[in-house]
């Protein structure tokens, strides 16, 4: 299985709900235009203050997606590098975040099955 894992801050001048309302009432559909054809799970992740004294990340959303292999996350890539989807996508991203400060990272996911029936 093969994650992208990206991290996305706001543009400075939206507040935080206003962040999140547009990523969740209009960005994601545009997400899932692109992304569900070959992808398995496409979620966000909002950081919230643990409650422990620890620092708010310094990202405002951590945006996951799942692909069964490398050659799906290569085709959704492929198709999302259109032109008419680059230019879709590119000027919502602009309403939106920060466009520099984007990290990204593929990694290979294996998780544990911490079933208690089977302990």
């Amino acid at each position: 299985m093969i994650k992208v894992v990206t991290l996305l801050f706001k543009r400075p001048d939206l507040s935080l709900e206003a962040f999140r309302d547009y990523y969740e009432s209009h960005h994601r559909l545009l997400g899932e235009k692109y992304l569900s054809p070959h992808a398995l799970k496409y979620v966000r992740r909002y950081p919230i203050l643990a409650g422990d004294g620890a620092d708010t990340p310094g990202f405002d959303v951590m945006m996951e997606v799942w692909f069964d292999n490398y050659y799906a996350m290569e085709a959704a890539m492929a198709d999302m590098s259109s032109e008419p989807a680059q230019q879709e996508l590119a000027a919502d991203e602009e309403r939106l975040f920060d466009r520099d400060r984007t990290q990204s990272f593929i990694v290979d996911e294996c998780e544990s099955d911490l079933d208690a029936d089977e302990a």
